[in-house]
């Protein structure tokens, strides 16, 4: 097999097993358990948790310390057996720390996985603005396939996604071993100083202006990245309290109608070299941020019949909000950084918008819906979604008149070397 398809068989897997449950555990959570809004918050900041703890100490030992794909294997392994015991979990509490211990495994290998890739296509001469965007599409289609196996099987409420992601994890992990070999890039010299030795010298990069609020923009960013994630689903399930809707496609196939935004992804993963070339990461960032401001400004005015328009178009512009931020911000840590910390300011990266962002996004958003939206048990969606829209512009704002960058398309190609 070609480095090129080992490395699309892993972007497959690693998001195949996120999209088996994420997307579709609100309806496990609110329809089969029954359990409370606020609580679901409290679940969805374990993602937040994870990313705050794991990926820059993973990507420390990366660094330093152990091969990049036997760590990635072994965290894959451990997901996988926490995933599979979900099922058997009846209680909000319990189930709480099982995905909490499910979600310190797997975070880290999101920004691991990009390392890996990294790694072996310079190792083999490869131009990697240019061939990794492909191979990352293929993660999405993944993510899709999950969520359309969940949904069309019927398992969109049911603990078998659990299974299913928990069999994807457990094979990926086994599969990354057979990976071509990923050293550690620093070897640690006697003179080492105890920062160096610990591997905390990524965090020097927050002594930069610029990379100081790069991270911390995208810590607020980082609060809306989950948020139609959490709530999509249910949102689009819950149209089925209402008569004239009860009965239509997007109340059935929600997960399917979903997906859609997975699609979009694909599309702009491969846009993402010309834009960043020709634009530059603050154009390219502050595009993502007016999307998202779109993305939940038509959900909150969407329905599934005369408003169906706004609902399609919302999934096809997340592409370019999620998409924009994300890859686009990996690839401009791998720009900007030395190669001795790389790995270590990946996780940084990891730890700011899906860790302290996620953790604060899933924990107040549970509360402020709870307390602010719902009443007698019935969500205000239009008011939900009206809501997040507002936070997103705001942080549009600030960062178009706070964050300094000149563009030099120079910068992006050399990442390819």
């Amino acid at each position: 097999m070609s480095i090129k398809f080992r490395l699309t068989l892993m972007s497959f897997l690693q998001f195949f097993v996120w999209g088996a449950w994420l997307i579709t555990v609100a309806n496990y959570w609110f329809g089969t358990k029954q359990w409370s809004g606020a609580e679901f918050g409290a679940i969805f900041s374990t993602l937040g948790i994870s990313s705050i703890i794991m990926p820059a100490i993973t990507g420390i030992i990366a660094d330093k310390y152990v091969n990049a794909e036997k760590l990635y294997g072994v965290l894959h392994i451990l997901g996988g057996i926490a995933l599979m015991y979900i099922p058997q979990v009846d209680n909000p509490s319990t189930f709480y720390y099982v995905i909490f211990a499910a979600m310190l495994c797997y975070m880290p290998t999101i920004s691991l996985s990009n390392s890996i890739a990294y790694n072996i296509l310079k190792t083999n001469n490869f131009d990697v603005v240019k061939v990794f965007p492909p191979i990352r599409v293929w993660g999405t289609i993944g993510f899709i396939v999950a969520m359309w196996i969940t949904n069309l099987s019927g398992n969109k409420a049911s603990y078998n996604m659990f299974y299913l992601a928990a069999i994807a994890a457990i094979a990926l992990g086994f599969y990354s071993f057979s990976l071509p070999k990923c050293p550690p890039q620093k070897l640690i010299s006697k003179d080492a100083s105890i920062i160096e030795k610990l591997g905390l010298d990524a965090f020097k990069l927050f002594g930069t202006y610029k990379m100081a609020l790069f991270f911390i923009f995208s810590m607020f960013l980082g609060g809306a990245l989950q948020l139609t994630n959490m709530y999509g689903d249910v949102y689009l399930s819950e149209f089925s309290k209402v008569p004239e809707y009860a009965d239509s496609f997007v109340v059935k196939y929600s997960t399917i109608i979903m997906s859609i935004s997975q699609v979009s992804e694909t599309l702009f993963i491969l846009a993402i070299p010309f834009f960043l070339k020709r634009f530059g990461i603050k154009q390219v960032m502050l595009i993502s941020m007016l999307a998202w401001v779109l993305r939940f400004g038509l959900f909150a005015y969407g329905n599934p019949v005369d408003g169906l328009w706004m609902i399609i178009v919302s999934c096809i512009v997340y592409g370019m909000a999620f998409d924009f931020f994300n890859i686009s911000g990996s690839l401009f840590i791998e720009t900007t950084t030395d190669s001795k910390i790389r790995s270590s300011a990946q996780g940084l990266f990891m730890m700011m918008s899906n860790g302290f962002g996620a953790f604060f996004g899933g924990i107040i958003s549970g509360i402020v819906i709870d307390n602010y939206f719902t009443n007698n048990g019935v969500r205000d969606w239009h008011s939900i979604w009206l809501a997040f829209a507002g936070y997103a512009l705001v942080i549009a704002i600030a960062f178009a008149v706070l964050f300094k960058h000149k563009h030099n398309p120079n910068d992006v190609a050399n990442v390819s070397h």
